[in-house]
């Protein structure tokens, strides 16, 4: 999966690629030159007392030196630019991947898991694509033009190359080869981490209310000694690389000069010869230590791909239609027949033969017990997923047709846990509609019930909202979340429990704020109070993903016993009538 993704995401930058490899093949061509010119200098000036050469040879060196600090500096500048670039066009393409993602695809993936694949995995290829442009690219030339160079000084002596390579590959290749699985299950440990700080983050609250700050804590250090235990493990193994490596390049000079020492004795070789071929075995056994580093990298590197590459490659289980011509639903009629739904893998679906109409000027009420299926059911007129069976049409239109833009700029959703971006309370209200004007948004406000808590802040508009909405109270946030919908003015409004923090006066005056102006769109709500229902239109009563009833309240009261008794499980005989 590694060399697929790098080459696919390399691709547009193959100039820069160039221009690094040219500047490493000038470099490494400078560092090979260097122990030649040494060696002369040794021999023919040294030996022979030459000053004059070895001035001549001494300025060459220097300028050579110049040569190569200068491709090393640039090559490493323009390696580390693609190598950002390609970490930034990872990250966007799992950032617009995860955005095409519906509720399935989100729940089999998780959170924890979408976040550490857009950060630590993609900076371990990042990683590795600066190492392979900074370094590898150098490694394979210094090893072949070190051993051109080095047979061209003496034969005899590159003997040593046969034994000292093929040693130092080896070992290293048996302990790559046990670091791959311990690098797989590290990142497995890293999501669980995240997992378990995203929960506690989450329900801080909840765990001081109920004093389980001690446990978890146990929790975060037991998925955080897991980790600690695998990442040693890998440690362990990545430590004995280097002292591998160092022993044989040691051991490698020594012989080096045992062999070379007994021929320079006998007259077949010179001190300058062998102290090149020195420098050129060191060459060729650092350009191993450079690939050995890469290697180390390597593994984790083709985990992290191989993790990347799942989410590129999910394919949303929604889908707008590829051939759909542009459909203005401006009318918010909703007509859903016989639709039912069921997660992958499932016993039995969770909705099952649905039959449900929504009318412009109506309110359409869900209601029912928990895990009945009323969000899943709003669910599915947002296009959120699509139905296993049946259909769900606006305007005559089976969404299924229609491009998702269509249908959601059609709709005003009101989630069961409202979110808040950051930023302001105004850019939080023309995030359905940006060209909205302040005085729309207020008028929003006023219809939500929120204007006054807003006009007491000193920015007004302006006041900021934190991540999540969370310098706000639950009644707050919620009413900034229904004038958010409020202020798209859509066709089809769905307000899912949207009003379960609100108290029964504001509750109340939010709904009559509202009629005006959903008079020309159908509204759906799902609600556990009866209070909020009792007045809509249409009331569908669902009972174990099945409509059990359908109707006014007064009509559920005499037909329905479900309905009848979610009601009086709130209200008194007399209250209910």
């Amino acid at each position: 999966m590694l060399v697929p993704l790098l080459r696919r995401y390399l691709a547009p930058y193959r100039a820069s690629l160039l221009v690094v490899l040219v500047l490493q093949l000038a470099q490494t061509v400078a560092s090979l030159y260097l122990p030649s010119l040494n060696a002369d200098i040794i021999d023919r000036g040294v030996v022979e007392g030459d000053t004059d050469l070895i001035w001549r040879l001494g300025g060459t060196m220097l300028a050579v030196t110049l040569l190569q600090v200068v491709a090393t500096v640039a090559a490493v500048y323009v390696g580390a630019r693609v190598a950002m670039a390609l970490g930034r066009d990872l990250r966007a393409a799992l950032f617009d991947r995860v955005e095409t993602f519906a509720a399935r695809e989100m729940a089999e993936l998780g959170a924890p898991t979408l976040i550490t694949r857009s950060t630590v995995d993609v900076q371990q290829v990042q990683l590795l694509g600066f190492m392979l442009l900074t370094m590898f690219v150098t490694a394979p030339i210094m090893a072949v033009g070190g051993l051109v160079m080095a047979l061209r000084e003496d034969v005899v002596m590159s003997g040593l190359l046969v034994v000292v390579i093929p040693a130092l590959v080896l070992s290293i290749g048996l302990v790559i080869r046990q670091m791959r699985p311990l690098f797989r299950l590290m990142q497995g440990r890293v999501d669980r981490i995240n997992g378990v700080m995203r929960e506690q983050i989450m329900g801080i609250r909840v765990i001081r209310a109920f004093v389980k700050e001690d446990e978890e804590t146990a929790r975060f250090a037991d998925a955080n000694a897991e980790y600690r235990d695998v990442a040693v493990a890998a440690g362990r193994l990545m430590s004995t690389m280097f002292p591998i490596v160092m022993l044989v390049m040691n051991l490698s000079v020594a012989l080096a000069t045992w062999l070379g020492g007994y021929r320079i004795g006998n007259g077949d070789l010179q001190i300058g010869t062998l102290t090149a071929f020195q420098n050129y075995l060191v060459l060729i056994l650092m350009s191993v230590m450079m690939a050995t580093f890469i290697f180390m990298l390597w593994p984790r590197a083709e985990v992290s791909a191989e993790r990347i590459t799942e989410v590129l490659e999910t394919e949303p289980s929604v889908l707008g239609a590829a051939d759909a011509e542009p459909v203005t639903l401006s009318r918010g009629r909703v007509d859903i027949r016989g639709a039912s739904f069921g997660y992958p893998g499932a016993e039995q679906d969770v909705l099952q033969q649905i039959d449900l109409v929504a009318r412009p000027g109506e309110t359409t009420a869900i209601i029912g017990s928990t895990g009945s299926g009323k969000t899943t059911l709003l669910g599915l007129v947002a296009r959120l997923f699509d139905a296993t069976g049946g259909t769900v049409e606006i305007d005559g239109h089976d969404l299924r047709t229609l491009r998702l833009e269509d249908v959601w700029a059609a709709i005003g959703l009101v989630p069961q846990k409202p979110l808040l971006f950051s930023g302001t309370v105004a850019s939080n209200l023309r995030y359905g509609r940006p060209d909205a004007t302040d005085e729309e948004l207020w008028e929003a406000l006023e219809i939500a019930q929120a204007r006054d808590f807003v006009e007491k802040r000193p920015e007004g508009l302006a006041t900021p909202i934190s991540q999540g909405g969370s310098n706000v109270s639950g009644g707050q946030r919620q009413r900034l979340a229904i004038a958010r919908a409020v202020v798209k003015r859509p066709a089809v409004y769905l307000f899912d429990d949207s009003f379960s923090a609100l108290d029964y006066g504001t509750d109340a005056a939010l709904r009559a704020a509202l009629r005006p102006v959903t008079a020309e769109s159908a509204v759906l709500v799902v609600a556990q109070r009866v209070s909020t229902i009792r007045q809509a239109d249409r009331i569908v009563v669902l009972d174990e993903g099945r409509v059990a009833g359908t109707g006014t309240h007064a009509e559920l009261m005499q037909t329905c016993t479900v309905y009848r008794e979610i009601v009086l499980s709130q209200l008194t005989e007399e209250e209910a009538s």
